[in-house]
């Protein structure tokens, strides 16, 4: 194979999922030229760090006429897709209509991937991989893997300099409340009288913080005025890559969580009410708290303290993955 199209959609931690596939198309191809064809600010995390050498826009305007019956397709992306040896799509297509119009720019090897990953059917990363095992390719490394740039590493240290170690970074948000764990809670763990202290440990706090967390953040916000708080707000994600993997981070199930865990932090994920043995990084950098409800609202304050203070005392880079 010369060039390799991934055509992958999605929000950030479907992306990342789907990094294993990417891996191993890499190593089975070295030298093919990998193109992904997604949301850029996304797919960036991938661009020229050994997984792609290039990226394109999933929301160009004239894509729209591939997901029209019989429609007339621009000869410019009918001839950019007939370009390329092998495509492989994860797009959501249940009328094969995007697929047949590909078919009819000339692509012949074409692979579709699972759109939507099925409870009960292995480790989500697992689902992602198997259009390329019907390649002949073995996939058994389900891990997570991002390799921020010198440059990116370079404002991580800028950013985080005047911090003390260690560092810890929160995310108290994710695509759905139901998955947060309660505000209440996240101000329990950390305000103590004067400044923040973990079982007598004083780590410095980063509060990641996107458009969708903006209610959560400017709340934890309010309740921390008066101590050293830094949020990390709507950083490009390879940046935010860089910074995370500096820090113990502590999260819910959601795409900041997944990246955290690719960039190498020590992670702390609380889970609920979706199953972490689909949902959460496979990373040996990893612990996973939950209950036996699943309700999010269930773990205790007094349990993730345990485990953070823990983690800010180990003198190990990594802590025991997947404990509920």
């Amino acid at each position: 194979m010369n060039r390799i199209l991934v055509i992958r959609g999605g929000a950030i931690g479907d992306f990342i999922l789907t990094l294993p596939a990417l891996k191993a198309l890499r190593e089975a191809w070295p030298h093919a030229h990998i193109e992904i064809l997604g949301y850029k600010h996304i797919a960036a995390i991938a661009e020229n760090r050994s997984y792609a050498q290039a990226t394109r826009s999933i929301e160009y305007g004239p894509l729209s006429r591939f997901f029209a019956r019989d429609a007339e397709l621009p000869a410019e992306l009918a001839n950019y897709f007939a370009s390329f040896d092998l495509i492989i799509s994860y797009l959501y297509d249940p009328d094969r209509i995007f697929e047949n119009n590909l078919r009819r720019c000339g692509v012949e090897n074409l692979v579709c991937g699972p759109a939507r990953i099925v409870e009960n059917a292995g480790h989500a990363a697992e689902q992602l991989t198997r259009p390329i095992e019907k390649l002949g390719i073995k996939v058994s490394d389900l891990t997570e893997k991002i390799f921020p740039s010198m440059e990116e590493r370079q404002f991580a240290t800028e950013f985080l300099r005047s911090l003390r170690q260690p560092i810890v970074a929160i995310h108290p948000g994710s695509g759905s409340n139901e998955k947060n764990w309660p505000l209440e809670n996240w101000i329990a763990l950390f305000s103590r009288s004067g400044d923040f202290s973990i079982s007598g440990k004083c780590p410095s706090l980063v509060v990641i913080s996107g458009e969708a967390d903006k209610p959560q953040t400017e709340y934890l916000g309010r309740a921390w005025r008066k101590q050293n708080v830094r949020f990390a707000k709507n950083l490009p994600l390879p940046h935010l890559a860089a910074v995370l993997e500096r820090t113990i981070f502590v999260g819910h199930d959601s795409g900041i969580s997944h990246l955290a865990a690719a960039a190498g932090a020590n992670c702390i994920l609380l889970f609920g009410p979706t199953d972490a043995e689909v949902w959460a990084p496979r990373n040996k950098n990893v612990r996973v708290l939950r209950r036996g409800s699943r309700k999010i609202s269930d773990l205790e304050v007094e349990s993730v303290e345990a485990v953070l203070a823990a983690a800010l005392g180990t003198t190990e880079a990594k802590i025991p993955f997947y404990s509920s």
